[in-house]
């Protein structure tokens, strides 16, 4: 599978499901996109310049170096210009219905341990599990979406289903 067809749909999902990200994770994309391509990859093509003049491109390693990271800038661009072409954004602070787990919503769930945890659903390219940002599209996601405070919903773990809590939802600018 070409690398660049990675964004034909969110795992799980069939193709010509929207990407939805927030205005903070579209601005992110752009930002890395702008820094990409006007400054890091006029650099390397500087450098791959200065390095093919010099003769010998067979044992050059500024040269062979330089052209890999090229390509690298330039599938990365290809992905994220593809990416931004079909991003759907979606700003958690409009969302009327506070009441229930939607996209952008930051939920507190009580486990059956009693230890509670905060997640915020976000799009795929804004997913850091370590931050306690999930993709919406992730199994806990999908499960907590809808739900609300009081509802107990089941989640699938690494350890088997557990049944959880919705204890809180937030929106920015709540």
């Amino acid at each position: 599978m070409d690398e660049d067809d990675e964004d034909d749909a969110p795992p799980g999902l069939p193709p010509g499901t929207p990407f939805y990200m927030t205005p903070a994770g579209h601005a992110a994309l752009q930002a890395e996109l702008r820094q990409l391509w006007n400054e890091e990859r006029p650099k390397v093509v500087e450098i791959v310049s200065w390095a093919a003049s010099l003769g010998d491109r067979s044992e050059n390693a500024d040269y062979q170096y330089g052209k890999r990271r090229l390509r690298e800038i330039d599938r990365r661009v290809r992905f994220l210009r593809k990416r931004l072409e079909r991003v759907q954004v979606v700003d958690p602070a409009a969302q009327a219905r506070r009441d229930q787990v939607f996209f952008g919503a930051t939920v507190t769930y009580a486990r059956e341990d009693d230890s509670e945890v905060t997640v915020t659903i976000v799009g795929v390219d804004e997913a850091e599990a370590e931050q306690g940002r999930i993709s919406w599209v992730s199994p806990v996601a999908r499960a907590l979406l809808k739900a609300r405070v009081g509802d107990l919903v089941r989640i699938r773990t690494p350890n088997g289903p557990e049944e959880v809590e919705v204890v809180a939802i937030r929106y920015p600018g709540a």
